[in-house]
């Protein structure tokens, strides 16, 4: 897609390296059997989480560092179990982390309630559940994508409160009246949230050289291969809408071929580009020298609740938790370009300003996605745990659309 020259000045170009994100290694036990002579002192194992992001994760709670390493424990003690109860098919509608640790399962009736609990889990019946919140949130996109509603800047299912919550902020151009209207029909299955902020793809044009095209830097995000074997690399979609040449340090490594995303009309923030022959995506997540580098293992998909990080160019290593899954989002050009919607993302309380599109998002060492965007005045504090939002990318979804495998140590 052809732009004029001021269109190709959006801020869309993303700088992060390969972002960075909260590690969780496993820890070794001791073995059960008595050795019959005294064993050789063994090297001290690694810890099990990075300690930045455990130190990050405690000030976030107000717990000491001890607490928040049992409250992570305790996070992925709950999710293998939750994934027991799936494999043996109990009848689920979702779950969600809850803010004292407790990881609350959504149950399809009283009979799967019981199977929840007898596994150790909290349970409830929701009045709506996971099924029907999509059914209405599906009809919501399909209402935004005729005319996008621009006083509107996110809607999606929110467990926890067993609603399609929809924020408002402030706009009321008729687009935006009517999709508010069909949202109000659905009664209280629907929240309506005010005075939150315009959003926009969060890119801009630094002064570093992380991955760079036609004047802009953009943020490096995951490698994978194809069907075929040949190595790509996974990135949000508005950093390689017209499939540039991608260059690091001033050297080619890499040529755009898919994007989903396109301004002002239907897009999904995922593209791929091709990485040239002798070159690489590496397998470790920077996390910007605060707490060294974190190994790619999987891409799990986290629960909502769930601790994760991101690494991006301009707010470096910031920490928060997953917020929702399926959220729509209206980006506002700053160019004044018209209005996109952009479906299939994720948010999350981690903090991010312009520059940061395309970073890393990790929790544990499972690769979660890539930044697509937040609110257009946001200014994080510096800190790992700076109070924010942004929207991502997820990745497991973009693996799944374009038939990759993602490159894991």
């Amino acid at each position: 897609m052809k732009h004029s020259r001021k269109k190709n000045a959006r801020r869309y170009i993303v700088a992060a390296s390969i972002g960075a994100l909260l590690s969780a290694g496993v820890a070794t036990g001791a073995y059960a059997g008595a050795p019959t002579e005294p064993s050789a002192p063994s090297a001290p194992s690694a810890p099990a989480y990075q300690p930045e992001m455990v130190k990050a994760l405690a000030t976030t709670l107000g717990v000491s560092e001890k607490a928040a390493v049992r409250r992570l424990d305790r996070e992925a003690e709950q999710q293998d179990r939750f994934a027991e109860l799936r494999k043996d098919r109990v009848h689920t509608l979702g779950a969600f982390f809850a803010k004292d640790g407790s990881l609350i399962v959504n149950a399809a009736d009283a009979e799967a309630a019981k199977d929840v609990r007898a596994a150790g889990l909290t349970a409830r019946v929701p009045e709506r559940g996971e099924s029907e919140l999509d059914r209405i949130k599906a009809q919501l996109d399909a209402k935004a994508l005729k005319s996008a509603p621009a006083g509107v800047s996110a809607w999606s299912v929110d467990l926890a409160s067993d609603t399609v919550t929809v924020k408002v902020n402030g706009d009321s151009d008729a687009a935006t009246r009517s999709f508010l209207k069909a949202a109000k029909s659905n009664g209280d299955a629907v929240r309506v949230v005010k005075g939150q902020e315009k959003l926009e793809t969060q890119a801009v044009v630094p002064p570093g050289s992380r991955m760079t095209f036609n004047g802009y830097l953009c943020s490096v995000g995951y490698g994978a291969k194809d069907r075929s074997g040949r190595q790509v690399l996974v990135t949000a979609g508005h950093c390689i809408e017209d499939l540039p040449a991608l260059a690091y340090n001033g050297t080619r490594f890499a040529k755009g071929t898919h994007t989903r995303f396109a301004l002002g009309t239907r897009s999904v923030d995922m593209g791929i580009a091709a990485v040239d022959a002798g070159h690489s995506i590496g397998l470790d997540v920077t996390t910007y020298g605060r707490a060294g580098t974190v190994p790619v293992k999987g891409s799990k998909r986290a629960p909502s609740g769930a601790a994760l990080c991101k690494s991006g160019q301009t707010t470096q290593w910031t920490c928060g938790r997953v917020g929702s899954y399926n959220v729509s989002v209206t980006y506002t050009d700053q160019n004044g370009g018209p209005d996109t919607v952009v479906t299939g993302l994720a948010s999350s309380s981690v903090c991010t300003q312009g520059g940061d599109s395309g970073g890393a998002y990790i929790s544990g060492d499972q690769a979660q996605g890539m930044t697509s965007g937040g609110p257009s005045n946001q200014r994080c504090n510096g800190q790992v745990n700076s109070p924010g939002s942004s929207y991502f990318q997820p990745l497991d979804d973009a693996l799944a659309y374009y038939g990759l495998t993602l490159n894991t140590k």
